[in-house]
């Protein structure tokens, strides 16, 4: 012991032990032994270990190829069945073109065979007039006959005169060519017809042209 340290009283020490004139030396703040200090956490000794969960590993390779393998099987389905309904519309639009075609030739073929009846019906119409007019002399019997005649073969294929003289107006079947004052009539009374109108099957095919009461 130096003679500077001898000479120092015992009694200059500090309440903490320390000699009097000399500073205490402080303790290293964050040690080990510190239960306040925050520890950092441990890593992984290798990042292979980690789990398959973490973002941080990168996805397998045969996922995607898989996934991508079945969305090309799904195009390839939707592409054959796009195809078959094409193909079943395109059948579906030949066979109603070809319907339609044989409607309109069955239609041709009914109207031809109605008129080439119709014209045979009325051939011995014509044949009367013929001989009515060879004939000579007062014709008037022949042409009465011929015309009865021809108004049964029309009335078998539905026609059917429309009624007039004395009936009430109605403009569904007549026509006005003018009006005729009368006090023995009322009021749109058909006083006189110029001209028969004709219903073909119930259907008014020309009107009848009539003197109306006014």
């Amino acid at each position: 012991m130096s003679s500077e340290e001898n000479k120092r009283d015992p009694d200059d020490v500090g309440e903490d032990g320390t000699p009097q004139g000399e500073e205490p030396v402080e303790e290293a703040q964050g040690a080990p032994e510190d239960p306040g200090t925050p520890q950092a956490p441990d890593a992984p000794e290798d990042f292979e270990d980690a789990p398959a969960s973490d973002p941080l590993v990168a996805e397998e390779p045969g996922i995607a190829e898989e996934e991508l393998a079945v969305l090309s099987e799904e195009l390839e389905s939707a592409r054959q069945e796009r195809d078959q309904y094409l193909d079943a519309l395109r059948r579906l639009k030949a066979e109603f073109e070809n319907s339609r075609k044989r409607q309109e030739r069955e239609r041709e073929r009914v109207l031809s065979m109605a008129a080439e009846r119709l014209v045979q019906e009325l051939l011995p119409v014509l044949d009367n007039l013929d001989r009515a007019l060879e004939a000579g002399g007062d014709i008037r019997e022949g042409v009465l006959a011929t015309r009865n005649q021809l108004a049964d073969v029309l009335g078998n294929e539905g026609l059917l005169p429309v009624a007039s003289d004395g009936q009430p107006f109605d403009p569904n079947v007549h026509e006005a060519v003018m009006g005729r004052p009368s006090e023995e009539h009322e009021e749109g009374t058909i006083l006189q017809t110029f001209e028969r109108g004709y219903l073909l099957n119930g259907k008014p095919i020309r009107p009848a042209k009539v003197v109306v009461a006014k």
